[in-house]
């Protein structure tokens, strides 16, 4: 039985992969879907008691527990990242643990940014080297306006509800350092980029621009941009869609279909 692993991104936990669980394991997928170290419970009660240590997490420590986890599986498995799980899809294909990659709304590697008003005033906000290891505490407000802004004000309140919880600063500020580089030059596992057009918080232009970066003739990183999607492009209403583009993509990939599997160009 093939393994899908779902990597969550800031903001969010393990919880946050449920719906995309039960989807493609009637693809007859095994599904995994870890927590980042002290991301593990219910949302609404770690944002009401955030772990002791919770702002001295860094992206090492995350990328060591799901490298971990991954050496431990029989086989290479299909990984699934959201957002700072996006890069970390890119830097496992970097280390050849992967067999195909699926990076959606993802943070960028390399320093690479955006010019777009909204990433950078989201960006500056969360990484503000004046706070410290103090872990940014997300509000319902600023979870509507920039992470889940195509939801109505009732939805984006029960989304925060269910699924959000506060983060470390300093796994984004790393994700800007040496641990958010990957080599764009060598062979790598087939990696889908998705793109939210609404994001405000990874807009699609840094997706694409992520996604064309890849230089190995060898090895291909297709793009695809879903409309009026916002970075809670994973739950939002016509997350079924996103789903089944990948579930699709990822049957072609593994089964060696005989359609043209080359680089997409479509939102480029």
């Amino acid at each position: 039985m093939k393994t899908i692993v779902f990597i969550h991104g800031m903001f969010q936990n393990n919880k946050s992969w449920l719906n995309w669980i039960r989807y493609f394991e009637q693809w007859g997928y095994r599904c995994l879907a870890p927590a980042w170290p002290d991301h593990e419970g219910v949302p609404a009660e770690l944002r009401a008691n955030p772990p002791r240590r919770l702002g001295d997490l860094r992206l090492g420590q995350v990328m060591h527990e799901m490298e971990t986890m991954i050496n431990e599986l029989p086989q290479k498995p299909i990984v699934v990242g959201h957002s700072v799980g996006g890069l970390i899809v890119q830097l496992l294909a970097n280390k050849d643990l992967i067999e195909l990659g699926v990076p959606i709304s993802s943070v960028a590697p390399n320093r690479m940014l955006s010019m777009d008003w909204e990433f950078f005033k989201n960006s500056v906000k969360i990484a503000n080297p004046f706070k410290g290891d103090e872990p940014f505490f997300m509000t319902s407000k600023v979870f509507q306006e920039a992470f889940a802004n195509t939801l109505t004000t009732a939805a984006a309140k029960e989304a925060f509800e269910r699924f959000v919880v506060h983060d470390s600063r300093n796994v984004l500020r790393d994700c800007l350092r040496a641990p958010g580089q990957v080599d764009l030059d060598i062979p790598h596992a087939p990696l889908l980029f998705i793109a939210g057009e609404k994001d405000r918080f990874i807009p699609d232009k840094l997706v694409a621009k992520n996604a064309r970066a890849y230089k190995n003739e060898n090895s291909t990183a297709e793009y695809k941009e879903f409309h009026h999607r916002s970075h809670y492009i994973c739950n939002e209403p016509g997350w079924e869609e996103v789903a089944q583009f990948v579930a699709e993509w990822i049957d072609r990939k593994w089964e060696g279909s005989s359609e043209p599997v080359g680089r997409m160009s479509e939102g480029y």
